[in-house]
């Protein structure tokens, strides 16, 4: 019997509402999970203007209600994180490893922002007696999401803080990720992160855990720069927002590194002025990761590739969450 879910329903216009949805049960290889708690970001707000309804979210937790007549390894009662990184193991990338860019599922890679192989049926979730998609197939933003069983996590320690586990699924795996998998930092080296929200809280953190000696945070915000300190900063600068190039940073950078640049540089502030910015803070032959998946046209001066310096742009951390 179908059930009834308050959802946040982006209008396509820029706006969005609470809406009564009406949930199917889950079909052979997916399953229905009550949400506990769900996160927001930047993505969340570019779904209002998508140009078509959609569930919103796509970061949460919660517990599973119902499974499907295939699903293993998740029963009702479960906990669970909910990850749209979902892969159909088959394609070329999946093969070589890189499951967080499937080639079929991914909401990101294979298009759509909500509708993919990777999404549960969509007659599964109406509204209005019209079939909705769900945001990277699964709207969290929502008392019940239905979804494919390869997208749940289960969670295994006690007791669970619900909240904090909801970013899990996207933050602070995109942020951990990035130092971790995709920069792959070694231990004892210098490290810029250009803005402390969440994901780069979550690249200071990581930061830390992997052993950098110096971890230079970046904000224009001073409340921001005092939990970076928490999170294993070992330096702050407070940026002014008249830098808009980050030029006056770049050189307190230098100073600080004996003339020198940091080894990495994250950027995590999501505005699109800053996509070539970590090119500018690192030294010759260092990394500069694009974190927050800035996609737009952007002007970058060729000079500050000079000389050997790599530029990468992950996707997700490159994490593979259920391995």
């Amino acid at each position: 019997m179908p059930i009834q879910s308050r959802s946040a329903v982006a209008k396509g216009d820029g706006t969005f509402s609470i809406e009564l949805l009406s949930l199917a049960a889950p079909r052979e290889d997916e399953v229905l999970v009550k949400m506990k708690a769900a996160g927001l970001c930047h993505t969340d707000y570019d779904s209002l203007s998508w140009g078509k309804p959609i569930v919103m979210g796509h970061e949460g937790a919660g517990i599973v209600q119902e499974v499907g007549s295939q699903v293993s390894g998740f029963a009702p009662g479960d906990m669970v994180i909910l990850n749209w990184a979902t892969p159909c193991m088959n394609c070329f990338q999946c093969q070589e490893g890189n499951q967080h860019i499937c080639e079929q599922n991914s909401p990101v890679v294979a298009g759509g922002n909500g509708y993919t192989p990777g999404h549960a049926h969509l007659e599964g979730t109406q509204w209005k007696g019209k079939a909705i998609e769900r945001s990277f197939n699964l709207g969290t933003l929502s008392e019940y999401a239905l979804v494919k069983q390869a997208a749940l996590v289960k969670l295994e320690a006690q007791p669970i803080n619900f909240s904090a586990a909801a970013i899990v699924s996207c933050g602070v795996m995109t942020g951990y990720g990035s130092v971790v998998h995709a920069a792959r930092l070694k231990a004892g080296s210098s490290a810029v992160v250009l803005g402390c929200g969440g994901v780069g809280l979550n690249v200071i953190n990581a930061c830390e855990i992997s052993g950098a000696a110096r971890i230079i945070a970046v904000d224009i915000n001073p409340r921001k720069l005092e939990l970076a300190r928490q999170f294993g900063a070992t330096d702050t600068i407070l940026a002014s927002a008249q830098d808009h190039q980050l030029e006056q940073v770049a050189a307190q950078v230098k100073q600080m590194l004996g003339g020198r640049g940091a080894d990495y540089a994250f950027e995590c502030t999501a505005v699109p002025a800053l996509g070539a910015a970590p090119l500018a803070m690192v030294r010759n032959a260092g990394t500069a990761v694009q974190v927050s998946g800035i996609e737009e046209e952007i002007t970058i001066d060729m000079r500050l590739f000079e000389w050997d310096k790599i530029y990468i742009n992950p996707l997700y951390g490159q994490c593979r969450p259920r391995i």
